[in-house]
């Protein structure tokens, strides 16, 4: 583990007395106890040493100065205090880094308030704090911040986070979901006007710098994809609807041909001849990656659009293209109203009683049955949690299956899964446990709809499993410290307590 440096206390401006908003106090009092919760858990500090070992990696032979070190571990206390603001004030980065600007609060918080100047993250500094760790680093520091809450090893008796008592891990809940993608509804057609918008735009920015191929003007190309879209769209209000979408799909195949051929030319120009523009390697790469994304899926996506409404053919889930820009999406069949089918990833979450999220999986691949899905849990649980510490799990009947039933007598644990059969239910109701963790079982999909509204967004606006996964991560630190800020405090509990005497 690196060696963090201990960095000398500065000044700082006292914020303002702030009176009649109940609201604003009572934020303030939970950003306070969020502030103290990441340094006495020691996350933050392990946040730190997480950061300062990939640092010092990337640097190679470079040995950085004692200043240079000072300087990144301000700049990676600022990247974990910011993000999770982030996340609870649900702002983009824009927004976020104007908020820092307008808040001394928030300044305060995210320890960037100075006396005279304050200089806060621009938007693209906020974007580059939400990747400043992998996930799996990541999960270190949400795994420390839980034991710390757990734990009863403190001085004056107290939880290390300052709570009045700690919290409870001997019973988890179980629940799946479907974390969206930023996505249109992937109509097929759609995907041949998307692959049209970019290959014309990346063509109409290379011709800008001077390397050109003959054609016609490429905002004609996406003028005439616009009006075949309209006809695609109004062509299911005709009384011979089949043959109108037919007809418009087979125009806009050809425009497809068209545009793919004028891609290629400039996309080879570009590759040949990038030295002539003033772009460097690097920023040609960048937009050769953005065409050849593209070309290589639009063969695929012209495929799909023509089984599903010429051939009037049904095409594998495994096989469709949801997306032309994130290739990790997946139907998935819900069977709830007003979400049947959703198109994203699924993710497992496991709470325990106050609500903190102690385990959490998002699926890159198609997801396994619910009931496949407990004993990796299960192992995760035990690996961040520590042995002995869980002693009960609950779910809904889609987790129930005989391998688990075995899986749970085998490691000592109380089953509160609710039981697919009927007679096997029956039986079980009877049992005072087992319905008071089938009652508490309900409040999950509670849970699940605040860490998705609240602090995941929706739709979760990152790209790419990689990013949706991180951000799901942040997600869950950010909701966490926000759940043990409500929770009552050792100095809270003692002035109740005074209060009463």
């Amino acid at each position: 583990m690196a060696q963090i440096i201990l960095l000398q206390s500065e000044f700082r401006p006292v914020l303002p007395t702030i009176r009649g908003n109940v609201d604003y106090l009572r934020f303030q009092a939970e950003l306070e106890r969020m502030d103290v919760m990441l340094q006495l858990s020691g996350a933050e500090t392990l946040f730190v040493e997480l950061s300062l070992e990939l640092w010092l990696a990337r640097a190679g032979d470079h040995v950085p100065t004692a200043q240079e070190q000072a300087k990144f571990q301000r700049s990676s206390r600022q990247a974990l205090r910011c993000t999770v603001l982030q996340r609870i004030l649900g702002e983009g980065h824009r927004g976020m880094s104007r908020r820092l600007a307008e808040c001394p609060l928030f300044q305060r918080f995210c320890q960037v308030d100075r006396l005279g100047e304050v200089r806060v993250p621009s938007k693209s500094q906020v974007a580059r704090y939400a990747d400043w760790l992998p996930a799996e680093q990541m999960e270190a520091v949400v795994g420390r911040l839980l034991r710390a809450a757990a734990s009863t090893e403190a001085v004056s008796g107290l939880s290390p986070v300052g709570l009045a008592n700690a919290i409870e891990l001997d019973t988890v809940w179980m629940d799946t979901t479907c974390v969206a993608a930023n996505i249109h509804f992937p109509v097929d057609w759609v995907l041949l006007r998307d692959a049209t918008r970019t290959l014309m735009k990346a063509t109409a920015l290379i011709r800008r710098h001077g390397l050109k191929c003959r054609m016609r003007d490429p905002e004609q190309f996406l003028r005439e994809m616009n009006q075949r879209c309209i006809a695609m769209a109004q062509a299911g209000k005709a009384a011979d609807s089949k043959r109108a979408r037919k007809r418009v799909l087979r125009q806009m195949k050809g425009l497809t041909r068209v545009v793919r051929a004028h891609a290629q030319r400039h996309r080879e120009l570009l590759d040949a001849h990038w030295a002539e523009t003033d772009w460097t390697r690097k920023q040609a790469e960048q937009v050769l990656q953005r065409i050849d994304g593209v070309l290589a899926q639009l063969p695929q996506a012209v495929k799909q659009a023509h089984e599903r409404i010429i051939g009037e053919r049904l095409v594998p889930n495994a096989d469709k293209i949801l997306s032309l820009y994130d290739a990790d999406l997946h139907v998935i069949v819900r069977g709830k109203a007003g979400a049947a089918v959703e198109f994203g990833n699924t993710l497992l979450i496991v709470e325990q009683a106050q609500g903190l999220v102690v385990d959490w999986h998002l699926y890159q691949e198609s997801a396994p049955a619910d009931s496949r899905q407990v004993p990796a849990s299960l192992e995760r649980l035990v690996a961040r949690l520590g042995e002995d510490v869980i002693r009960a799990v609950g779910g809904d009947r889609g987790f129930d299956s005989a391998a688990n039933r075995a899986l749970l007598e085998e490691k000592e644990l109380f089953n509160g899964l609710c039981p697919r059969g009927a007679a096997e239910f029956k039986r079980r109701r009877h049992g005072a446990r087992f319905v008071r963790t089938q009652r508490r079982r309900s409040q999950t999909e509670g849970r699940i709809g605040i860490l998705k509204n609240d602090f995941l967004g929706r739709p979760l606006r990152a790209k790419g499993y990689a990013h949706r996964a991180l951000g799901v991560v942040w997600s869950v630190l950010a909701h966490n410290l926000w759940v043990l800020a409500r929770l009552e405090t050792a100095e809270a509990a003692a002035d109740a307590r005074r209060e009463a005497a």
